[in-house]
């Protein structure tokens, strides 16, 4: 392994885990801060659903440039995904600040569907965090063997996430005051 690659990568590890761990932190803290007088953000849950279908589609983008050897292309699509992913996660809390929990209304099986989606999305969602953080590092300081390596578990948890956001908004959006 080249030394200065693994001393670069060295200085990201801190805020790879200092943000793995204060994102799901912050999240869970604004989540329980509903702001006073202000309008309920209702129309933006169809919006994030968007940006979480389009993360989707440009992932699966960055799979195929990277197997065309289309390295600059790759890159780019993965770091537009990063800004959807951030985006996503912004609209996201905004509306969780400003409007309650819309409780999920369907019986029998789709219920129980429902909930395995909602529970392996949110517990993906913390955990695809530093996954997603380290391939990038690792992918930016040219550690192409180890970014290899992790990209492969990182990409299908990453689009899993992203679908599954889609999914748990196409079920729980007939619930929406």
């Amino acid at each position: 392994m080249n030394t200065p690659v693994l001393e670069k990568q060295k200085k990201y590890n801190k805020w790879i885990w200092t943000l793995s761990i204060l994102i799901p932190i912050v999240v869970v803290i604004l989540f329980g801060i509903k702001l006073p007088n202000v309008e309920p953000l209702s129309f933006l849950p169809p919006i994030y659903a968007g940006i979480n279908a389009m993360t989707a589609l440009v992932l699966v983008l960055a799979f195929v440039a990277i197997k065309n050897k289309k390295i600059e292309w790759h890159k780019r699509l993965v770091q537009f995904a990063l800004g959807l992913s951030v985006l996503f996660l912004g609209m996201y809390v905004a509306y969780h600040m400003t409007s309650e929990s819309t409780p999920y209304g369907g019986e029998g099986l789709l219920k129980y569907i429902y909930y395995f989606i909602l529970i392996t999305h949110i517990l993906l969602s913390v955990i695809i965090i530093p996954m997603v953080l380290i391939t990038y590092v690792r992918g930016i300081t040219m550690d192409v063997e180890r970014h290899r390596k992790i990209a492969r578990i990182t990409f299908p948890l990453w689009l899993y996430v992203a679908i599954t956001g889609v999914l748990v908004f196409i079920l729980i959006s007939p619930y929406y005051k």
